[in-house]
This record gives structure tokens, sequence and C-alpha cells, in this order.
């Protein structure tokens, strides 16, 4: 039989935050994602949208609306990753400054 090890509950949050994080710049369930999406974004899942199941089409809305709230950090793993334009970066922040 084989034998079930336990995980920490510290293993499991930060495995089901990898996870959930991974899911902000997916524009179909099927995208990957990169580690470095995944690591810059992972508090900004956190604050903003926590409550939307990882993968769903409610999570790139609420990341998409929370965008001018996101970090740096992670608004430009999401440029390099080509998940968002600079351009539309800077539109975004452009209207949210007037």
């Amino acid at each position: 039989m084989p034998r079930i090890l336990a995980m920490p509950t510290s293993s499991l949050l930060l495995g089901a935050t990898l996870c959930a994080a991974a899911a902000v710049a997916l524009s179909t369930p099927a995208t990957a994602v990169s580690l470095s999406v995944q690591r810059a974004c992972m508090s900004d899942y956190m604050s903003y949208c926590s409550k939307h199941a990882v993968g769903s089409p409610s999570l790139r809305r609420c990341m998409s609306s929370a965008g001018p709230k996101l970090s740096g950090r992670c608004v430009n793993a999401l440029v390099a990753a080509g998940e968002v334009s600079r351009t539309e970066v800077s539109r975004r922040a452009a209207s949210v400054g007037r």
C-alpha cells in the first residue's frame, strides 16, 4: 500500500497560489504562463482577484480591471511575455491620470 505523505499547509497554500498566479495572464486555459509571470504577479492575484477560479474567464477580467493597480513588476512581466503591449499599458495609465 502506498504511503501518503502529508504536505504542510504552507506548502499547499504556496502551490495553490502559484497555480492561481499562472492563470493571471491566460488568454485561454490552454495557454502556458511563464514562471517569471507567475512569480511577478502572485501578490497582485492575491490582492485583487483571489476569489476567482484559476483559469476562469472571470479571473482574466478581474486582472484586466485591476490593471491600473497592478504592480510594475507584474506589468513588466506581462509585457515581456507578450500578454499585453507597452502601448496598452501606457494608454491605460494615461486614462487613469485624468
